[in-house]
C-alpha cells in the first residue's frame, strides 16, 4: 500500500483549501445551493480517503471515492459554465481534481488482488 493514503490526503487537503478560497467569490444566491454541494463533496472526498486508509476492504471505498471525485469535478465544471469560476481558477482546481483522480486510480490498482 505504501504512502498512497498519506499523499492522497495531503493533496486532497490542498484541493479543499483552494476550493474554499474560490467558493468565497461565488454569488450569494449560490451560497446554500451549488456552493454548499461542492463543500459537502470536498468533505466527502476527505472522509472517504480516511475510511479507505483504515479499511480492510478498500476496493469498495476507493470506488466510492472515485465516484465522489467525478461528481465534484462535474459540480466544479458546472460552476465554471455558470460563470462563477474564472478560467484560471477553473484550470487550477480541475488540475488538482484530475491529479487526485489519478492517485485514486493508482491506489485502486494496488488494492485489487493480483491474479
Amino acid at each position: 500500500m505504501g504512502n498512497e493514503p498519506l499523499l492522497l490526503a495531503k493533496k486532497a487537503e490542498e484541493m479543499v483549501l483552494y476550493g474554499y478560497q474560490v467558493l468565497r467569490h461565488f454569488p450569494r444566491s449560490e451560497r446554500h445551493v451549488l456552493n454548499q454541494e461542492i463543500r459537502q463533496s470536498m468533505w466527502a472526498v476527505l472522509a472517504l480517503i480516511e475510511r479507505a486508509a483504515r479499511a480492510r476492504d478498500k476496493i469498495r471505498l476507493l470506488q466510492e471515492l472515485d465516484i465522489e471525485l467525478a461528481l465534484l469535478k462535474r459540480r466544479v465544471r458546472i460552476a465554471h459554465r455558470l460563470g462563477y469560476l474564472p478560467n484560471r481558477q477553473y484550470a487550477v482546481w480541475s488540475e488538482k481534481l484530475v491529479e487526485l483522480g489519478r492517485m485514486v486510480g493508482g491506489w485502486l490498482k494496488t488494492a485489487r488482488p493480483r491474479g
